[in-house]
């Protein structure tokens, strides 16, 4: 099954998760899976949150991401993977003062 995340609108969503701006998602649901291309401007974050239910995978696709995970943090750039597992917590920042973050995200829902 094809999705062209290029045909489909992009919304914005104020202060996801009590972060800061507006986190652009681009997103496909089924009810099995929630399927996102996603966009963080310069000084837009994704807030803190956990995931209690279902877990989180997130491949950076362009610009360089700062992710708070549990306790640590980590610096992710284009090729490179986070994953929060159910029962943690993380956040996801665009660690860049010019550059869009772009990323692809995938939540298995339960």
């Amino acid at each position: 099954m094809k999705i062209d995340f290029n045909e489909l609108q992009e919304v914005a969503n104020p202060q996801f998760k009590g972060g800061e701006g507006d986190t652009m998602f681009r997103t496909f649901n089924d009810g099995q899976n929630k399927i996102m291309r996603g966009r963080l401007d310069p000084g837009c974050s994704i807030g803190y949150h956990s995931h209690e239910t279902n877990s989180e995978i997130i491949y950076i696709l362009s610009g360089e991401a700062l992710c708070r995970y549990d306790e640590a943090e980590e610096r992710l750039s284009p090729g490179q993977c986070h994953y929060c597992p159910c029962g943690h917590a993380h956040a996801l920042i665009n660690a860049s003062a010019t550059e869009p973050l772009l990323f692809f995200a995938i939540v298995p829902e339960r």
